[in-house]
């Protein structure tokens, strides 16, 4: 399936997300804004794959939002009230800093492989993933700075998780570009390749290790690690015993496990349910 600024391709349960506006240097058009949220959420309600790889196609990997989007932004809505302008101002941010929580929602791990460029909104958007794996020649920067803004999509919510305070505000600060080896050396990227061949062939390869798991177990580690960044200690294992206590279910998963390594075989675990609206509509007078 391909879109306008996104192409994915779903085999061997796992799903590659592709951003292909490489003569834009894979900016975030309307485009973008529109198909990443609808396809994320569809993989994860239906579940239709296990893992989602998140890529790009060209010299970088995403130049940030587009200047077209900047320029809406920059219009303001149709009211010329301040009070009211500013209100449709803060809805839609809301907006656009949901498309990159989807990311961080879903129930499938997303695993981003970032080659040259992830500028401005890019860094906002792989923040929010699970994994990070990149190129040498790969650079992250927080560019809204340099061009008179403060970063609003998440990176300035979510880098501190990943990387000492001090390094981001830093960044933020000053623009300044992290390369591949200090990104990886701060905690960034989990590795560092010389090619992008090199770099999706083994991420795939990740995303099949993580794909044979029991995709249950796999939810509840993402659900749990979430959970535990953003609360205490205590109240992050409270949550763990209700997870556990409603999702555990040792005679399925574990059972399967257990048999296929004395069988010496490969588990098959069940795929998790589709989640659908939980209300449908009542059927019309004609019984339609």
């Amino acid at each position: 399936m391909a879109g306008k600024a996104l192409k994915v391709e779903i085999k061997d349960r796992i799903a590659l997300l592709t951003l292909c506006r490489p003569q834009a240097f894979n900016s975030m058009n309307a485009d973008f804004w529109f198909e990443l949220p609808r396809v994320i959420q569809d993989i994860s309600d239906t579940a239709s794959a296990r893992v989602i790889v998140l890529a790009s196609s060209g010299k970088h990997f995403c130049a940030g939002m587009d200047l077209a989007v900047f320029a809406g932004f920059a219009q303001g809505g149709e009211s010329s009230e301040p009070g009211r302008r500013n209100e449709t101002m803060v809805r839609a941010l809301q907006q656009l800093q949901d498309v990159f929580t989807r990311l961080e929602q879903a129930r499938v791990p997303v695993l981003a492989a970032i080659q040259g460029g992830c500028i401005g909104g890019a860094l906002d958007m792989i923040s929010a993933c699970d994994m990070r794996y990149c190129t040498s020649d790969a650079f992250f920067c927080i560019e809204e700075t340099k061009i008179g803004m403060t970063a609003d999509l998440g990176t300035l919510q979510r880098l501190p998780s990943l990387l000492p305070q001090g390094l981001v505000r830093e960044m933020a600060y000053t623009g300044r570009r992290l390369g591949a080896e200090e990104a990886l050396r701060a905690g960034l990227v989990n590795r560092v390749y010389d090619t992008q061949e090199a770099m999706l062939e083994e991420v795939m390869e990740i995303a099949a290790e993580i794909a044979a798991n029991s995709p249950l177990a796999v939810s509840g580690c993402k659900e749990m690690l979430n959970y535990a960044r953003d609360h205490s200690v205590s109240d992050s294992l409270h949550t763990m015993t209700l997870w556990q206590g409603g999702m555990f279910q040792p005679q399925f998963d574990l059972q399967q496990a257990v048999a296929a390594r004395q069988q010496k075989r490969a588990a098959e675990f069940q795929e998790l349910n589709a989640v659908e609206f939980p209300i449908q509509p009542l059927p019309g007078p004609d019984g339609e």
